[in-house]
């Protein structure tokens, strides 16, 4: 592999390393993240009416959320710990045709020298994790999916938005 195309987070020898960003100037960074939890309607009924017995499982989902984003660096062993500025978990009901079951964005912001897209899917990826937990007593079926980056600003690479490049690849 020549210089033009190593990746940045493998070393000479074709170990895993982390990226040395120490040189990059402070910019800011966003990232948006979504994913689902599908489950039958009763189960959703009841997450959403704040009957289930654990608790609050869209409160302590958010709170996960917030959490996890903060703590991706310990989680995930190539990140950078980082100073994030903003972390914002919002779940919502979903009632399609055929599926039902929470919905999942993250958003997380910083002023760094590197991206927070692992941040913000770490975030849902937990909180999503969280609902499963809360709710499994009723419904052991239930699904998480769809766990993927909808936006990223800022940076070498700048601006990226899943919707656009849909529309690009003509899907």
């Amino acid at each position: 592999m020549n210089a033009a195309t190593r990746l940045s987070h493998i070393d000479a020898r074709g170990r895993a390393k982390m990226v040395d960003v120490s040189a990059k100037g402070e910019g800011l960074r966003l990232a948006r993240a979504s994913g689902r939890v599908f489950m039958r309607p009763d189960t959703l009924e009841r997450i959403c009416s704040g009957g289930m017995e654990k608790g609050d499982v869209l409160a302590t989902a958010r709170l996960a959320g917030i959490m996890a984003a903060k703590r991706t660096a310990e989680a995930i062993p190539l990140c950078h710990p980082l100073a994030l500025t903003a972390i914002d978990v919002q779940l919502a009901p979903i009632t399609e045709e055929e599926k039902s079951g929470i919905e999942v964005i993250a958003a997380v912001r910083c002023k760094g020298p590197t991206g927070v897209e692992m941040e913000a899917l770490h975030a849902v990826a937990v909180a999503c994790l969280t609902v499963y937990d809360m709710a499994k007593a009723m419904d052991r079926g239930m699904e998480i999916g769809a766990i993927r980056l909808e936006h990223k600003s800022g940076g070498k690479s700048g601006e990226w938005n899943r919707a656009q490049r849909a529309d690009e690849q003509g899907g």
